[in-house]
């Protein structure tokens, strides 16, 4: 997941609102959103290669979310990001006890940021950071580096977001995940991957012929815990290949 837009408003009717956008290579293979069969508490997509997750919703109101800290030369990881978000949508562990058991395995781990939360309360953890924090009220982003990084892609996308707060729908939060215009080149971030691939990196949606969004999600949940899921799944070149909703 390259992308995570939210609106996180604890004393709303509609407390938490994520637009998101999953960024990752065409061939890996991945199903989309549905319950899990051995977990049918989880409602999420998958990823066929290590069998984790991206962004996903639990039981109790449990919901996560990760994307990967940009940086070509860090080590290979022993372990799948994806396995730190399905760990805690089909688990019981307290959101304390499980961060505390993630920032003791973090090196496990390529470089990540990991958003876990319930009804009550919301956290951010980037595991090139010292701890976890409690998020405040507000609107906030991620994509491949810390919390609110100010890349052109996520400044347009929460401002989008903003904009829809008053009545937020998920077509109209699919709609904004699916800008494709990428940004002047004196506005691109320099994170090592080279000019041309941070201009194909820098739009909202992205494609190409063998890497891009390969889905995009509206999560909408209400303050009576009610959830509506909404997913647009991607090929090569930004081909639509199929929605999903999911009312829980």
């Amino acid at each position: 997941m390259c992308l995570i837009i939210f609106a996180w408003r604890p004393d709303h009717a509609t407390p938490l609102i994520v637009a998101a956008n999953r960024d990752e290579f065409y061939a890996r293979p991945s199903l989309p959103l549905a319950a899990w069969p051995e977990a049918p508490q989880v409602h999420a997509g998958r990823d066929l290669e290590a069998g984790g997750t991206w962004l996903g919703v639990g039981a109790d109101g449990r919901f996560a979310a990760l994307t990967n800290i940009r940086n070509p030369h860090q080590p290979p990881a022993r372990k799948s990001r994806g396995e730190l978000v399905a760990r805690f949508l089909t688990g019981e562990m307290p959101i304390d006890q499980y961060l505390a058991d993630v920032v003791g395995r973090s090196l496990e781990y390529a470089g990540f940021n990991l958003l876990i939360g319930n009804r009550q309360e919301l956290w951010h953890y980037n595991a090139q950071e010292t701890a976890p924090n409690p998020l405040a009220a507000g609107v906030y982003g991620l994509s491949n580096a810390g919390l609110d990084t100010p890349w052109p892609k996520l400044v347009k996308a929460k401002a989008a977001l903003t904009e829809v707060l008053d009545d937020p729908q998920p077509q109209a939060l699919l709609a904004l995940l699916g800008d494709p215009q990428t940004a002047p080149f004196g506005d691109l971030p320099d994170t090592g991957v080279g000019l041309a691939t941070e201009s194909l990196l820098s739009s909202v949606f992205i494609a190409s012929p063998t890497y891009g969004t390969r889905a995009s999600t509206a999560l909408i949940v209400q303050a009576d815990g009610s959830r509506v899921m909404v997913e647009r799944s991607f090929g090569p070149y930004g081909g639509h290949l199929g929605e999903v909703q999911i009312r829980l």
